[in-house]
């Protein structure tokens, strides 16, 4: 087999990815596996831009992991290669030369390392959309139609590929094909060509948008709304659960390009944040997020963005599925409706902090606090940004995983990166050995049937 490494650089850690392929068979659909997943200690690497030098270092552990699973002899020929996302774009818009020397930092570790170092760099938000939507078709086996399965797909019409729903803590991004070729918004149209096919897929990522960027945004505009805390440093949240209590520095919040916007004088320096676990209202403030007003297109998700018509099934992925999968709405068997979804949550948003705390003592308390406005935040996203309705909920399929890789952009990253998916079909026979020689042989028996027949006329 041969080997192949990613590291996912995200706004709140770092991922490392070993996949695995036979070294004959790069070409084939399915064929490269995910063999490990490393979780890096400690923040994302944006998280190091006041202790730029220890960004490389935190990576250590898991190039360590790596290196024992793969054979030392194919250290040398394994390729790694570091995508960082939205957390390194909103730095680099921040602090240019703090983004640099944290990558610079980030290379030196990695160059160190046995592989063969390929690149660290900040993708943009189109190739992280893009990577996404080649992964999760790669793994479901819609591109390479070729020989009988083209024809079984055209029988069943199964050659549609599903769209892409990623959504970090930094930004989120949608990807799909259009039922027809939109042009009215070209920059968020690619071209590929895959395995003799063209793909004309449409791609929008937005920053600030990641439900952790969200949720700063949504309290900086409650910040600016709420009267009360001119006088007085304590705010209430509606999507933070009864009981619950956080303290936040007003210097470092507005530091942020996402609510620098927002940004006005406080006689305090600390806010106080108090729950109030009510889901109505939180639905409400979420909604200020999204811009509905202003469309210069026939149709828009927010902020005035193209969004062609819905089209196809979609898998949604990272903190979609988590989220998700915490409040136990990631069935596949019996798909959740839209209403029971909205209900759940509701649900989850009543309980007090001190009785969710004692249940999920195991999950950290950020993460915890945060599953009310998170999963309040998707629905708003999915309903109010994206549009979907009752009708076509049912498509969206939350993924964790397709087989035994992750759902994510990394692995088309990599497919992309090492040109494991030609844009031509490769000439392959369609039929296996065993279907060839069984198909001589069935052939031969006819022939020899219908000469004896013709001989015994």
């Amino acid at each position: 087999p041969q080997y192949g490494i990613v590291l996912d650089a995200g706004s709140s850690h770092t991922n490392l990815y070993v996949y695995e392929w036979p070294a004959e068979k790069e070409n084939d659909t399915g064929v490269v596996q995910q063999v490990e997943v490393c979780k890096v200690e400690g923040p994302g690497i944006s998280g190091y831009s006041h202790a730029t030098e220890e960004a490389g270092p935190s990576l250590a552990q898991c190039l360590q992991q790596a290196e024992e699973v793969i054979p030392s002899q194919q250290h040398q020929e394994t390729p790694i290669y570091l995508g960082a996302t939205a957390g390194m774009r909103l730095l680099s818009l921040e602090n240019k030369s703090a983004a640099d020397k944290v990558l610079s930092s980030v290379e030196k570790t990695l160059r160190s390392a046995p592989f063969n170092f390929q690149g660290a760099r900040i993708i943009s938000g189109q190739e992280e959309g893009a990577y996404g939507w080649i992964t999760i078709n790669y793994l479901l086996g819609n591109f390479k139609q070729s020989g009988w399965t083209k024809f079984l797909h055209s029988l069943k019409s199964l050659s549609e590929t599903s769209g892409a729903l990623d959504l970090g803590g930094a930004s989120t991004q949608i990807t799909f094909v259009p039922n027809k070729r939109y042009s009215e918004s070209p920059e968020n149209l690619l071209y590929f060509r895959l395995y003799g096919k063209d793909y004309l897929v449409y791609t929008h990522s937005f920053l600030c948008y990641g439900k952790d960027q969200a949720l700063q945004q949504k309290l900086a505009r409650d910040l600016q709304a709420s009267t009360s805390t001119v006088e007085d440093s304590s705010l209430f949240d509606p999507c933070f659960l009864q009981g619950y209590q956080r303290t936040i520095n007003i210097s470092d919040f507005f530091k942020n390009p996402c609510t620098s916007a927002e940004k006005k004088q406080f006689p305090f320096s600390q806010l106080y944040i108090q729950g109030e676990g009510n889901y109505q209202k939180c639905r409400r403030n979420i909604q200020k997020l999204f811009n509905k007003t202003n469309c210069p297109y026939s149709s828009c998700s927010f902020n005035g963005i193209y969004l062609p018509p819905l089209q196809g099934d979609f898998g949604a992925f990272s903190a979609f599925y988590f989220v998700m999968n915490f409040l136990n709405l990631t069935s596949e068997q019996s798909p959740v409706a839209l209403d029971k979804v909205a209900s759940t949550i509701e649900t989850f948003c009543t309980r007090p902090w001190h009785e969710v705390k004692a249940a999920y003592h195991q999950i950290k308390e950020k993460y915890l606090s945060e599953y009310c406005f998170s999963g309040a935040y998707i629905l708003s996203l999915l309903e109010n940004g994206y549009e979907f309705t009752e009708k076509n909920w049912q498509r969206i399929h939350f993924l964790g995983k397709i087989g035994s890789s992750d759902a994510g952009w990394t692995l088309g990253y990599m497919l992309n990166l090492t040109n494991m998916i030609p844009a031509e079909e490769p000439a392959v026979p369609p039929l296996s050995h065993g279907s060839y020689v069984g198909l001589m042989v069935l052939c031969s028996l006819v022939l020899v049937s219908v000469l004896l027949s013709a001989w015994l006329l």
